[in-house]
């Protein structure tokens, strides 16, 4: 192989470069998955904390390698279960959590130093990590010793999820408080996901996912190299999120060429000299966007056709969509079954045997080297006009992704793009599958609870540290040791981010 690399063109060698050197496109390990497979985090929360630690405790059981926590709405919007806008939400599409008490039940039995956490949460991303670190605490587990990932990507919820709480300026404070706590305190952790996956699931297409993502990124690296941060110290944590939708080769050569783009990026342009600063490690999940609620058994194979996309492309860490979760949560089978579709395509398809085996296909790097192009020329129109901050603000980010998703639309109801079961080859009765149902009892249960742990604590202490907490949001330090305190005292999730909108305000889009 290595006879047949020095053989290519100089240019062709340049751009394709060798696996685990710059620019990475053939992937940022030397040896990829002939040393180690991905990261197998299977995506799951639901209910209450102790129904979902159940859930955790049967995947890990059944070979999975790293775990991925959902929230459900009110949590992700820092809402307390007893709060009226959380009625009808509590622990529907993931799991409540209010309180440290909540985080340590659902984290029961589990070994916080050596099993990496992933937390899908954005606006109160901050709140979410102390909690875990002072469940960590609690357990004599040194935080130097904690490993995980905090999505933390507010931007994208301005434009694709909707999650979010504050104004950009104040959330772009919390994302570089929480970068520069965990430099100091919590090295083993990657202080943000930067995620193209819910911008694809908006509508975007596999350019405007890669563009719209490392733009996103040099705002976050931008944000902190303007706070006085060592761009060395911490670009090495940063992550990534893509989604993996059907087209294998472009989805492939998706991740090349961003792997390949942020590497020149971050060498180039930032003058990072830390190797692990160019390097675009990333997670993937595959497509919900892409499940159909028609012929649900069919989505058992569109989920591996991505999972194959993702390994091919060289992810870090993969989650594998259930086929039912077109009609709700995965059922604990449905579950089981999109573990097993990443353990047989890493132990029996053969496709782990060689580091980057479609690289030097005449399609793929074609594809690959066009992506790279149509990306660069997004990313180059977006800091034409001020950064990404500039081009949510101004409504184009939105309006692009809104253009994909009709355009896409428009091709399914015109037939012009196939989805199987839906627009053709469909059925006229329909196979009933099990859909996991969430009991309504578990709001009105969450709500209980919230108001006794209330009643149980000392209300002074509290409320200074809430104090405490809305005084340093007036200034300008780090707020990741207030939050900290506030919950030492018994704070909840609800207490703590509503004294930050006291000071910071909520978010109303003008777009």
């Amino acid at each position: 192989m290595e006879g047949l690399f020095e053989s290519l063109p100089e240019d062709y060698k340049e751009r394709l470069g060798r696996p685990g050197e710059y620019p990475f496109t053939r992937g940022i390990y030397p040896r990829m998955y002939l040393e180690r497979l991905w990261t197998m985090r299977q995506y799951a929360g639901f209910g209450s904390a102790e129904e979902t630690n159940r859930r955790f405790r049967y995947l890990l059981a059944q070979g999975q390698t790293g775990l991925s926590v959902a929230f459900d709405l009110p949590t992700q919007l820092g809402l307390d279960p007893d709060h009226p806008l959380s009625v009808g939400e509590v622990g529907r599409v993931g799991v409540s959590i209010a309180t440290v008490e909540d985080m340590e039940r659902l984290f029961e039995g589990i070994p916080l130093d050596r099993v990496t956490t992933s937390m899908t949460i954005n606006a109160p991303a901050m709140m979410l990590l102390a909690m875990y670190l002072l469940v960590a605490e609690r357990r004599g587990i040194p935080w130097e010793k904690v490993g995980g990932t905090i999505q933390n990507d507010i931007l994208k919820e301005y434009v694709a999820r909707g999650t979010y709480i504050y104004p950009p300026k104040p959330s772009m404070r919390l994302v570089t408080d929480v970068f520069e706590f965990c430099s100091e305190k919590v090295p083993r952790w990657n202080t943000i996901s930067v995620s193209g996956y819910h911008i694809r699931e908006a509508g975007a297409t596999a350019v405007q996912e890669i563009a719209f993502t490392l733009a996103n990124a040099k705002a976050y690296v931008r944000a902190a190299v303007e706070r006085g941060l060592a761009l060395d110290r911490f670009a090495p944590r940063i992550s990534f999120f893509f989604a993996a939708h059907n087209d294998i080769f472009e989805e492939a050569a998706k991740f090349r060429a961003a792997r390949r783009l942020w590497a020149r990026i971050m060498r180039e342009e930032f003058k990072a000299e830390n190797k692990k600063s160019w390097m675009l490690r990333f997670h993937t999940q595959t497509g919900g966007s892409t499940l159909t609620a028609q012929q649900p058994l069919n989505n058992i194979v569109r989920v591996a056709y991505q999972a194959l996309a993702a390994v091919l492309g060289g992810t870090q860490s993969l989650h594998t969509n259930a086929y039912d979760e077109a009609l709700g949560l995965p059922t604990e089978q449905s579950a089981l079954i999109a573990l097993r579709t990443q353990q047989i395509l890493a132990y029996e398809s053969g496709v782990t045997r060689a580091i980057d085996p479609a690289g030097g296909s005449f399609y793929l790097e074609h594809l690959t080297d066009e992506l790279e192009r149509e990306a660069e020329a997004l990313i180059q129109q977006i800091d034409a006009m001020g950064g990404s901050v500039a081009a949510i603000e101004a409504g184009f980010v939105q309006k692009e992704i809104e253009e994909s998703a009709w355009r896409f639309q428009r091709e399914v109801e015109e037939g012009t793009r196939v989805i199987v079961g839906v627009n053709r080859f469909t059925v006229d009765e329909e196979t009933p599958v099990p859909v996991m149902r969430i009991d309504p009892e578990v709001g009105r249960r969450r709500a209980e609870e919230i108001r006794r742990y209330r009643a149980s604590r000392d209300p002074a202490p509290v409320q200074a540290a809430l104090e405490q907490l809305k005084a340093a949001a007036r200034g300008e330090e780090n707020l990741f040791p207030f939050v900290l305190e506030a919950f030492r005292k018994k704070a909840t999730l609800g207490e703590v981010a509503g004294a930050l909108r006291e000071v910071f305000g909520e978010y109303q889009p003008s777009y």
